[in-house]
């Protein structure tokens, strides 16, 4: 790898984590929105199991409704969209 791609890389910043992602998504008005400051506010969720882990912990904990899982894919899906964006 050359010098210029070297610096390059150093400079890109990294994508944010999931639970970063989530929390700057709390202010929306919208499903995501309220499940952003569901995250943002629960201490005891997993935050590096991946989505089969969020399943796991929403299921466990009685909150796996169709509405909420529905949700929890749509913003995985984002999120995998905003890490695709970030990773070009």
């Amino acid at each position: 790898m050359d010098a210029t791609r070297r610096r390059k890389d150093a400079d890109t910043p990294k994508p944010k984590s999931v639970t970063a992602w989530w929390k700057t998504h709390a202010d929306q008005d919208n499903a995501i929105g309220d499940l952003a400051r569901e995250v943002s506010r629960d201490p005891d969720r997993p935050s590096r199991k991946g989505l089969p882990g969020q399943r796991t912990y929403l299921d466990e904990r009685g909150a796996a409704v169709p509405a909420v899982m529905e949700t929890l894919e749509r913003a995985w899906t984002q999120y995998g969209q905003y890490k695709a964006t970030q990773d070009e």
